[in-house]
């Protein structure tokens, strides 16, 4: 999961070094992909699909949380494969695909299985719920080093390590709660899961690592494969 707000905040603080990250909207991207089986016009098609579906489960959810998503493209041709989902100035949801991995899908079902992943973050909380988890660790690991009579700076770097721990304590869990309401959202846009989720088939198994950022991949697909079939889905 690549979304947090810090990241953004990175990413856009090394564009003003680098002059290297531009975002325009899906619907003004109109730049060739010839030689990948994803056009333009298909990658706006699927942005509609899935943004609008991603609302409605999204109101359906909660009314305290900005529903209306923004579907991004990273035209910096040298950025690596990657989609994310983070918040504007405004809370505004926006989801930002690179160029690369627009021309990694082999099928509009990938395509849409990936960024219906990415909506189902927001439309669970999970930025809030991960900024909540670090401050709440942070300030335990804090106190922690403060009984045992640490100094300013280790009580500092305490609080860094538990607003990590914090973090990543139940990334993966997020990364499979987002696989589920994915797959459903993937659904009810009109597009089929279960091709999509052929996706995990080409990328790196992280394994089950502990603190890893992402769980394996075969229970990724397990998930997608248990949701599918409450919903009518099968191989």
């Amino acid at each position: 999961m690549h979304r947090v707000i810090f990241f953004l905040f990175f990413l856009l603080l090394a564009a003003c070094e680098t002059d290297t990250f531009r975002v325009v909207p899906a619907e003004e991207w109109d730049q060739p992909t010839s030689g990948t089986p994803i056009t333009a016009a298909t990658f706006r098609e699927v942005s509609r699909a899935i943004g609008s579906e991603a609302r409605t489960q999204c109101l359906r959810e909660t009314r305290k949380q900005n529903c209306d998503f923004r579907i991004m493209v990273d035209v910096n041709p040298r950025a690596p494969a990657n989609a994310f989902q983070t918040l504007d100035e405004n809370n505004q949801p926006v989801i930002i695909f690179t160029r690369s991995m627009i021309r990694s899908a082999q099928n509009e079902d990938e395509l849409a299985f990936v960024m219906g992943h990415e909506a189902a973050h927001h439309v669970l909380g999970h930025i809030a719920r991960q900024s909540k988890n670090a401050s709440d660790a942070a300030t335990k690991f804090g106190d922690q080093e403060r009984q045992r009579g640490g100094s300013d700076a280790e009580i500092e770097e305490a609080q860094k390590l538990g607003a990590k721990v914090g973090i990543q304590a139940y990334v993966k869990d997020f990364e499979l709660e987002a696989d589920e309401l994915g797959t459903i959202i993937t659904y009810k846009a009109g597009y089929n899961p279960l091709i999509g989720a052929k996706f995990f088939d080409r990328i790196p198994d992280p394994g089950d690592r502990f603190l890893g950022s992402h769980p394996p991949n075969a229970q990724r697909v397990q998930r997608v494969l248990e949701t599918s079939k409450k919903l009518g889905l099968t191989q």
